[in-house]
C-alpha cells in the first residue's frame, strides 16, 4: 500500500513513515502545490494510493461522488510531536489495511481511530 501525503502534511512525516515500513509519496514531489483536491484524488485513485491529509474536503468529495477509491486517512490529532502522530497513523494503517485496500475513510486522533467504509 502506498500513502500519498497531501500538501498540508509536514515534510518530516515522510521519512518517519518510511522508517516504519510505509511506502510514501509526497504530492509536493508529484504535482503542483496549488492543485485541486480532485486532482490529488484522481492521481491517488489511478495509482492505487491512500491519501493522508488534515483536510476534511477529501471526505466531502468522496461523499458527493459516492466513489469507493481512493481511501483517505484524516489526521485529527493535535499532537506537537511528529513521532507520536506517525506512531498513531502507522498503528491505524496496519490495523485497517484490508479496509483501506477496499475503500475507506480513516480518521485518526490522539484517543482513537474511526473507520468508515466507502462508498458513503
Amino acid at each position: 500500500m502506498k500513502i500519498l501525503l497531501d500538501m498540508n502534511i509536514p515534510l518530516k512525516y515522510a521519512p518517519l513513515l518510511t522508517k516504519r515500513g510505509v511506502v510514501v509519496l509526497r504530492w509536493a514531489d508529484i504535482g503542483v502545490p496549488d492543485a485541486a483536491d480532485t486532482e490529488i484524488m484522481e492521481y491517488a485513485k489511478d495509482n492505487d494510493c491512500v491519501v493522508l491529509t488534515c483536510d476534511l474536503d477529501f471526505s466531502a468529495i468522496l461523499s458527493a461522488t459516492c466513489d469507493c477509491k481512493p481511501s483517505v486517512i484524516q489526521i485529527r490529532a493535535s499532537v506537537v510531536h511528529a513521532e507520536r502522530v506517525v506512531d498513531l497513523i502507522t498503528a491505524a494503517l496496519f490495523r485497517y489495511s484490508v479496509e483501506l485496500s477496499k475503500g475507506a475513510i480513516l480518521s485518526v486522533d490522539i484517543n482513537k481511530a474511526r473507520l468508515r467504509l466507502l462508498p458513503l
